[in-house]
């Protein structure tokens, strides 16, 4: 039974991440902004709501370990894994594809994710400043949009109507979360039943299981060549991962951060976070580099396991 739920997980998974796509596009199209702003604001946001869910679900259970590694590790996923696996399927060309306004979000919310897990315990006064720094980088994103709509997504058919366009994507993040619910149930139960520690299940199989919308998104729009948008979706989920999950998890429930979390996972998640600022600013990511951040995940996945 439960390898059933993980294949209908992950199928309800691959289905979600086309449709929000082709929503995402068709808004794109019709709102007159980015691609990658949809990638942040709509992608990135949307596919972040299973880290949302199972953070809230794990805090509320006294599972500090699997909310707190959920977050870190998705943020180390979304680079090194989903990421990693984007460029391989196609080189992107990032220069001016994410907004500078998105770059210091990301660099001031993984200082100051790494910044609370030092201090040992996110408080409901972190959390709320966490959630005002949130929306004031969503004011600031779509205000900039609207003055500066820039490129339009290279597309010849005729885009759908908004409603349309609006319903695809609401509906892909609906399937994605319904997926990503399905599948990191039946993963924690099976590591709890091997008997794993909360923190290494919510660094690898919940992170991963809560990241598999951003890789379903990430890879289709890889696939059908929209790979600024495809960087847009990684950045905007990894700063709402830090902003708007942890601080609302926070605000419900405050953590107190496991001794379990090493220097190791924090190092990485701020390399990761370095090296995604790094990639943003090079003319062209390609598959060399996807690559070596496949193979630092997998290493890093390894040293976990040992």
């Amino acid at each position: 039974m439960t390898v059933i739920m993980c294949l209908i997980g992950l199928l309800l998974l691959l289905a979600g991440g086309e449709i929000l796509v082709r929503g995402g596009v068709g808004l794109a199209q019709r709102m007159r902004v980015t691609p990658a702003v949809v990638g942040v604001v709509v992608l990135g946001f949307g596919t972040s709501m299973p880290e949302m869910v199972t953070s809230l679900q794990a805090a509320g259970q006294g599972a500090a370990g699997i909310a707190i590694g959920n977050v870190i590790g998705s943020n180390i996923a979304n680079i090194l894994l989903i990421l990693a696996l984007a460029v391989l399927i196609a080189p992107v060309t990032p220069a001016g594809a994410v907004p500078r306004l998105d770059l210091w979000a990301l660099g001031l919310a993984t200082g100051l994710g790494a910044g609370l897990v030092l201090l040992g315990e996110v408080s409901r006064l972190a959390g709320f400043a966490l959630l005002v720094l949130l929306a004031a980088y969503l004011w600031r994103a779509v205000g900039d949009a609207r003055r500066a709509p820039g490129e339009q997504p290279e597309l010849t058919l005729l885009p759908p109507p908004l409603w349309r366009a609006a319903g695809l994507a609401l509906g892909g993040i609906a399937l994605t979360i319904w997926g990503a619910h399905l599948l990191v149930t039946a993963a924690v139960d099976l590591a709890r039943g091997l008997g794993v520690s909360e923190v290494v299940i919510g660094l690898t199989l919940v992170a991963v299981g809560t990241s598999l919308p951003e890789l379903a998104a990430t890879v289709m729009a890889a696939i059908r060549g929209q790979g600024r948008m495809a960087l847009g979706n990684i950045v905007g989920s990894n700063v709402f991962n830090i902003l708007g999950i942890l601080g609302v998890t926070a605000m419900v429930f405050p953590i107190d951060v496991p001794a379990d979390i090493a220097a190791m996972d924090l190092a990485l998640f701020l390399g990761a976070g370095l090296c995604l600022l790094l990639l943003l600013v090079r003319p062209r990511i390609g598959r060399g580099a996807g690559a070596a951040m496949l193979a630092a995940y997998l290493g890093y996945i390894g040293w976990l396991a040992t």
